[in-house]
């Protein structure tokens, strides 16, 4: 008997949707049409693949109206910043753009003696699954290129955002892309680890928990498939003494607390130069305290409740244990009486944190940033770098010199200056240490997503 994926809605904690989940069998029958039809779909042109899966970004712009408002009662983002189509058009668009160029082949030699040349090819069939924070960005990172490249892609969605998926297949099916070729399917754990393990896929994307990651890895131990993974962060910031303070904590603040702080390289941690500490810090309590906690289908709310209850729990844990070492909230909580004790959750800011606490050290993804004072650039590195994760770093400085030997020493995927929180398609994305490995979009993600096959043909 198979079980139900329920979406628990973070607006008003009721059932907003629920799927079915697929037995081991029929999962492995969508698995095996997938591999029936991939062949013929890697025979297109490559063009031919890109204009498809672009008219299927196309398709989900249209449904935007839609998305909205069930992306706000499915994981809580509030509808005044319009879902992500921006992010998810920009990032398909570009991989289309270069497709082309990075998937010819590699032409060593073309003489009338020899013909040698590397060819990629597509990976067979692809397992992407997306976690429930940016549904439709994080998927079709690898949805796109996967595709493009002519691979068969199955999307397995965070129960959290159960119809995305769903909505993602029925737009690329209406725009042309074959249904055995995209299919959105709905599994629980155990089938997609046994999946995995019995070797259905030639390429698993997994964004989410490092618990889900480990699980991803020992599922797939002893049969060759690649894993990818995107999972913790406790992405730094760090503002040094001839930072542009302004633009430093606007950005920064944003980075930490847009979306309800559930962003993969959301800000979690600020060290600020000793010269503009104070400054900075009542900067960042002045725009705080100017957020409305809310209902995310209101217009007027700008900090929705967090996706799940049981993810507040685990900011206000944090929160609670650096309060009680020694650490102070700046955020009056009466200033956000919405606050409810479960999903909806008061934004809180830390001083006098150090990094003995968990708000420091371990993946919080809420609304709850600490900042600490530091004394110069050898003291922050130290501190940004004393950290199980490494996804991105953002540092406030004029001088690129200085960001660049700064970034250098940093153990991080990507290194921002002057800017935090944005994925641009045309650089690699990954991380490093326990946010995980593997790379995302850029040239770099067409050789992940396909294997290399070299001809090395004498002429009689």
């Amino acid at each position: 008997m198979t079980g139900v994926l329920q979406c628990i809605s973070p607006v008003d904690g009721s059932v907003y949707a629920e799927r079915p989940a697929l037995s081991f069998n029929e999962a492995a029958v969508s698995v095996a049409r997938a591999r029936a039809a991939q062949r013929d779909w890697a025979a297109r042109p490559v063009a031919e693949r890109a204009a498809l899966v672009l008219a299927g970004v196309a398709a989900v712009g249209a449904m935007n109206e839609e998305i909205v408002p069930e992306l706000a009662w499915q994981m809580g983002r509030p509808v005044r910043y319009g879902g992500e189509f921006g992010g998810f058009s920009e990032r398909a668009t570009y991989m289309a753009s270069i497709a082309e160029a990075e998937l010819a082949p590699i032409v060593i030699e073309e003489s009338d003696r020899f013909s040698r040349r590397i060819e990629h090819r597509p990976q067979g069939v692809v397992l992407v699954v997306a976690p429930w924070n940016y549904p439709y960005m994080t998927a079709i990172n690898t949805v796109a290129p996967a595709l493009i490249a002519g691979n068969a892609v199955l999307l397995k969605h965070a129960t959290q955002t159960l119809l995305v998926g769903e909505r993602m297949a029925r737009a690329f099916h209406s725009a042309g892309v074959p249904e055995e070729v995209f299919q959105a399917v709905f599994l629980d754990h155990e089938v997609t680890s046994g999946l995995i393990a019995g070797g259905a896929f030639r390429f698993v994307n997994f964004t989410g928990s490092v618990a889900g990651g480990r699980t991803m890895e020992r599922a797939a131990a002893g049969t060759f498939t690649a894993v990818s993974t995107e999972l913790g962060g406790k992405d730094p910031g760090y503002v040094m003494e001839d930072a542009d303070i302004g633009a430093a904590v606007e950005t920064l603040i944003d980075g930490a607390m847009f979306n309800s702080g559930q962003c993969c390289c959301g800000i979690e941690r600020i060290y600020v130069h000793e010269q503009h500490f104070s400054d900075f810090v009542d900067r960042a309590v002045a725009i705080v305290e100017g957020y409305r906690l809310g209902n995310p289908l209101d217009p007027d709310t700008t900090l929705g409740p967090m996706a799940h209850r049981r993810f507040a729990a685990e900011v206000r844990a944090q929160v609670d244990e650096a309060r009680t070492a020694g650490a102070r909230g700046l955020i009056d909580p009466k200033l956000f009486p919405q606050d409810d004790g479960g999903a909806y959750i008061a934004p809180q800011i830390l001083v006098d944190v150090t990094h003995d606490m968990r708000i420091m050290r371990d993946e919080t993804f809420g609304p709850a940033v600490g900042i600490m004072k530091v004394s110069g650039d050898d003291e922050a590195i130290a501190l940004m770098n004393d950290c199980q994760f490494g996804l991105t770093a953002s540092l406030w400085t004029p001088d690129m010199d200085r960001a660049n030997a700064i970034g250098a020493r940093l153990e991080t995927g990507t290194v921002f200056a002057n800017r935090c929180d944005y994925l641009d398609p045309a650089l690699c994305w990954t991380g490093c240490k326990d946010t995980g490995r593997g790379v995302g979009l850029s040239k770099l993600a067409y050789g992940a997503l396909t294997r290399p096959k070299s001809f090395h043909l004498k002429k009689a």
